[in-house]
Protein backbone atom coordinates (compact mmCIF):
# COMPACT_ATOMS: atom_id res chain seq x y z
CA UNK A 1 0.00 0.00 0.00
CA UNK A 2 1.34 3.31 -1.32
CA UNK A 3 2.63 5.68 1.78
CA UNK A 4 1.02 9.35 2.05
CA UNK A 5 4.81 10.52 1.10
CA UNK A 6 4.88 9.03 -2.19
CA UNK A 7 1.34 10.68 -3.39
CA UNK A 8 2.61 14.10 -2.27
CA UNK A 9 6.25 13.62 -3.63
CA UNK A 10 8.27 17.04 -4.92
CA UNK A 11 4.73 18.71 -4.20
CA UNK A 12 4.92 22.54 -2.94
CA UNK A 13 1.45 23.08 -1.33
CA UNK A 14 0.15 26.56 -1.56
CA UNK A 15 0.62 28.53 1.84
CA UNK A 16 -1.00 31.54 3.30
CA UNK A 17 -1.19 33.68 6.12
CA UNK A 18 -4.45 34.20 7.48
CA UNK A 19 -4.52 37.82 6.65
CA UNK A 20 -4.50 37.01 3.08
CA UNK A 21 -7.81 38.00 1.41
CA UNK A 22 -9.61 35.41 -0.04
CA UNK A 23 -9.67 36.85 -3.17
CA UNK A 24 -6.16 36.03 -2.93
CA UNK A 25 -5.92 32.89 -2.49
CA UNK A 26 -8.58 32.03 -4.90
CA UNK A 27 -6.21 33.90 -7.84
CA UNK A 28 -3.28 31.82 -6.26
CA UNK A 29 -5.25 28.45 -6.30
CA UNK A 30 -6.42 29.10 -9.92
CA UNK A 31 -3.17 29.74 -10.68
CA UNK A 32 -1.33 26.62 -9.36
CA UNK A 33 -4.15 24.43 -10.15
CA UNK A 34 -4.84 24.22 -6.75
CA UNK A 35 -7.61 22.89 -4.46
CA UNK A 36 -6.72 24.10 -1.00
CA UNK A 37 -4.78 26.59 0.75
CA UNK A 38 -2.92 25.77 4.09
CA UNK A 39 -3.46 28.50 6.35
CA UNK A 40 -0.52 29.53 8.85
CA UNK A 41 0.09 31.82 11.45
CA UNK A 42 2.71 34.30 12.24
CA UNK A 43 4.88 31.25 13.15
CA UNK A 44 3.97 29.60 10.22
CA UNK A 45 2.18 26.77 12.31
CA UNK A 46 -0.83 25.29 10.16
CA UNK A 47 -3.77 27.44 11.94
CA UNK A 48 -6.39 26.12 9.21
CA UNK A 49 -7.08 25.02 5.67
CA UNK A 50 -9.46 27.06 2.96
CA UNK A 51 -11.06 25.15 -0.08
CA UNK A 52 -13.04 25.77 -2.61
CA UNK A 53 -16.03 24.67 -0.91
CA UNK A 54 -15.30 27.56 1.81
CA UNK A 55 -15.18 29.91 -0.75
CA UNK A 56 -18.82 28.82 -1.67
CA UNK A 57 -20.33 28.48 1.39
CA UNK A 58 -18.54 30.71 3.75
CA UNK A 59 -17.90 33.70 0.92
CA UNK A 60 -19.85 33.77 -1.80
CA UNK A 61 -23.23 32.09 -0.63
CA UNK A 62 -22.74 35.08 2.43
CA UNK A 63 -22.49 37.80 0.34
CA UNK A 64 -19.21 38.60 1.60
CA UNK A 65 -16.34 40.93 -0.25
CA UNK A 66 -13.54 38.35 -1.09
CA UNK A 67 -11.15 41.32 -1.18
CA UNK A 68 -11.95 42.32 1.92
CA UNK A 69 -12.65 38.79 3.73
CA UNK A 70 -9.59 37.49 5.16
CA UNK A 71 -8.92 33.84 4.90
CA UNK A 72 -8.54 33.52 9.30
CA UNK A 73 -12.70 34.37 9.12
CA UNK A 74 -14.05 31.89 6.34
CA UNK A 75 -11.11 28.74 6.85
CA UNK A 76 -11.54 25.62 8.48
CA UNK A 77 -10.06 26.24 12.06
CA UNK A 78 -7.81 23.42 13.40
CA UNK A 79 -7.90 20.38 10.30
CA UNK A 80 -7.28 17.36 10.66
CA UNK A 81 -3.98 16.10 9.90
CA UNK A 82 -1.76 13.21 8.79
CA UNK A 83 1.65 11.90 8.88
CA UNK A 84 3.28 11.44 5.35
CA UNK A 85 4.40 7.57 6.67
CA UNK A 86 0.70 6.69 7.29
CA UNK A 87 -0.91 4.66 3.76
CA UNK A 88 -3.56 6.36 1.20
CA UNK A 89 -6.11 4.20 2.60
CA UNK A 90 -5.79 5.16 5.99
CA UNK A 91 -6.36 8.99 4.99
CA UNK A 92 -9.39 8.14 2.55
CA UNK A 93 -10.95 6.25 5.71
CA UNK A 94 -10.13 9.87 7.71
CA UNK A 95 -11.50 12.24 4.72
CA UNK A 96 -14.87 9.82 4.31
CA UNK A 97 -15.45 9.88 8.38
CA UNK A 98 -14.65 13.51 8.39
CA UNK A 99 -16.66 14.28 5.50
CA UNK A 100 -13.86 16.29 3.58
CA UNK A 101 -11.98 16.05 0.71
CA UNK A 102 -8.66 17.56 1.72
CA UNK A 103 -5.99 16.73 4.07
CA UNK A 104 -2.88 18.89 5.26
CA UNK A 105 0.06 16.21 6.22
CA UNK A 106 2.43 17.31 8.49
CA UNK A 107 5.16 15.71 10.49
CA UNK A 108 7.33 17.56 13.27
CA UNK A 109 5.13 20.51 13.17
CA UNK A 110 6.18 20.83 9.69
CA UNK A 111 3.58 20.91 6.56
CA UNK A 112 4.50 18.58 3.94
CA UNK A 113 1.61 18.63 1.64
CA UNK A 114 -2.25 18.19 0.97
CA UNK A 115 -3.60 15.35 -0.35
CA UNK A 116 -6.97 15.26 -1.64
CA UNK A 117 -9.58 12.51 -2.80
CA UNK A 118 -8.77 12.87 -6.14
CA UNK A 119 -4.66 11.97 -5.41
CA UNK A 120 -5.63 8.07 -5.15
CA UNK A 121 -5.74 5.37 -7.27
CA UNK A 122 -8.43 2.82 -8.47
CA UNK A 123 -6.73 0.13 -6.06
CA UNK A 124 -6.95 2.51 -3.19
CA UNK A 125 -10.02 3.74 -3.61
CA UNK A 126 -11.61 -0.07 -4.21
CA UNK A 127 -9.52 -1.50 -0.92
CA UNK A 128 -11.67 1.88 1.08
CA UNK A 129 -15.21 1.23 -0.98
CA UNK A 130 -14.81 -3.31 0.46
CA UNK A 131 -13.62 -1.98 3.85
CA UNK A 132 -17.14 0.29 3.97
CA UNK A 133 -18.93 -1.98 2.64
CA UNK A 134 -17.99 -4.88 5.04
CA UNK A 135 -18.74 -2.14 8.06
CA UNK A 136 -22.18 -1.55 6.62
CA UNK A 137 -22.97 -5.47 6.96
CA UNK A 138 -21.54 -5.78 10.30
CA UNK A 139 -23.89 -2.86 10.97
Amino acid sequence: MRKLSDVILEQRPLILRGNASVADAARQMRDRSAGSVVVVDDAGRLSGIFTGRDAVARVLAEGRDPTATKLSDVMTPAPATMSPDQTAVDALRLMWDGGFRHLPLVKDGKILGVVSRGDFKGLEVDRHEEERELWEHMR
